[in-house]
């Protein structure tokens, strides 16, 4: 690890050489000078972290040499050090920017306390600085690749940017991002892409719950023009396609164990072959895989490889669900409120402080997915300059005598006792959520008759 850099401004050579040797033997790397001249080329030249100040120097006083610091090294945390007691020069060192202040003569464990604290705030500044810089290009590089960004203050969410930067670096490593299903999987993965050395070559992104058995080999490897019945021209596999980038695997738990098998052997050899052919062809695809099952419970109940999911797992993000991480909710609205303000060509209007707090105390079960869909909806519904609880059906929905909204979690969850009659109650109430509980909207929306819909509500218990 990198040792921390201090240097020493201080005209007695005494305390200078008292205070250097003992924080060399802590593992520091110590610079010293007599003055402010010397003290201030040393911070031209070299990556100083900490700086212990006398207040009382030749050339100039150690106030105005604090002064300079925080005007040209505002990142450089001082330390002051003084033979006088004086109090006024204290607050005002601290008010300058000081980190520190302790009078002479000292003992060292009192300054090596300092010197820790300091060293501490150093490092947690940095890593924040390090966090915010790595926000800011992940944004970037979403912004202009696919007009999205990862959006969030909370702890999760700065941990998962810090990482998806560390595992950009490593270009051959795969990753596995697992989350409920509206947690931005995909963008996580279009993230670290993008963040990449890969990032000038092909992202392809594949729904493996959407892709028929008897097209696996031709879709993920492709084939050769008369391979089989149909096959009228060459066609190239999707490994091929993102060859020098990234293959996104979203729904990597809904493979079917048959085709887990072929997948393993790409991921060992880093070869495909063509349907038809003879030759294999060398590829090089950084394997981005995304679920929102539990791949160990698979493995438990043999639906899943274990040696698989150990080739996908060589790195594991886990994004938690929008109700863990409530502190994003706000930030969340205000960017979906402009987003989509500035797409209908609206004015951007207020949020009335009930919405924000019913919000916040919403689950979302859909997570970020459905409060961008819940927006969108609040901004159409709208037609003056604030955002009203009634522009939001899902929240009117859950304060209603019959409480459908508490139903539809009900059927969400539903067991083996689900039935056709659970199904349909759920698509009437969410319709009537989506549209507002308009009778007319809501039989436009299910395409059944008035006579139909009436029936329907007075068979299940639905009162509107």
């Amino acid at each position: 690890m990198k040792k921390m850099k201090v240097l020493i401004i201080d005209d007695e050579k005494i305390f200078r050489d008292e205070i250097s040797d003992f924080l060399k033997t802590r593992d520091y790397t110590v610079l010293s000078a007599d003055k402010p001249s010397v003290g201030l080329n040393f911070l031209e030249t070299e990556a100083i972290e900490i700086v212990i100040l006398d207040i009382d120097l030749p050339e100039m006083s150690g106030i105005d040499v604090l002064k300079i610091i925080k005007e040209k090294y505002p990142e450089i945390e001082v330390i002051m050090i003084t033979g006088f007691g004086n109090m006024r020069i204290v607050i005002n060192a601290l008010r300058l920017g000081a980190f520190d202040f302790f009078p002479k003569p000292f003992k060292l464990i009192n300054i090596q306390a300092s010197i820790e604290r300091t060293a501490k705030f150093v490092k947690m500044r940095k890593k924040l600085i390090q966090s915010e810089k790595n926000l800011f290009l992940v944004s970037k590089e979403l912004q202009s690749k696919t007009d999205s960004r990862i959006i969030g203050e909370s702890k999760a969410i700065k941990s998962i940017i810090n990482l998806m930067a560390k595992i950009a670096k490593s270009d051959k490593t795969n990753v596995l991002i697992t989350g409920e299903s509206g947690t931005g999987k995909e963008l996580v993965a279009r993230g670290i892409h993008y963040l990449s050395n890969r990032k000038n070559h092909y992202f392809y992104d594949v729904n493996c719950s959407a892709v028929p058995e008897t097209l696996f080999e031709s879709e993920f490897f492709g084939h050769k023009k008369g391979a089989f019945t149909g096959a009228i021209e060459n066609k190239t596999g999707w490994f091929e396609i993102a060859d020098k980038g990234s293959l996104f695997l979203d729904e990597i738990g809904d493979l079917q164990m048959n085709l887990q098998t072929k997948f393993l052997r790409v991921l060992e050899q880093n070869k495909i072959r063509k349907v038809g052919s003879n030759k294999d062809i060398e590829i090089d695809v950084r394997i981005i895989a995304a679920t929102n099952r539990d791949l160990q419970e698979l493995i438990q109940e043999k639906k899943f490889r274990a040696d698989l999911f150990y080739r996908f797992s060589t790195f594991v993000i886990h994004i938690p669900p929008l109700r863990e991480r409530k502190e994003d909710i706000p930030i969340l609205i205000n960017y979906f409120v402009a987003k989509f303000s500035k797409e209908m060509k609206r004015k951007i209007p207020t949020i009335d402080r009930d919405v924000t707090h019913k919000l916040n105390n919403y689950s979302f079960p859909g997570n970020i997915r459905e409060l961008k869909n819940i927006v969108e909806q609040a901004i159409i519904l709208c037609d003056g300059d604030s955002l009203q609880i009634e522009h939001f059906p899902i929240l009117n929905s859950a304060q209603l005598n019959n409480d459908p909204q508490s139903e539809v979690k009900k059927i969400n969850n539903f067991d083996l006792n689900f039935n056709i009659d659970q199904l349909e109650k759920r698509i009437i109430l969410e319709a009537l959520s989506e549209a507002n509980y308009d009778k007319s909207k809501v039989i436009n929306l299910l395409n059944i008759s008035r006579q139909s819909f009436t029936r329907r509500l007075e068979k299940y218990g639905i009162k509107i």
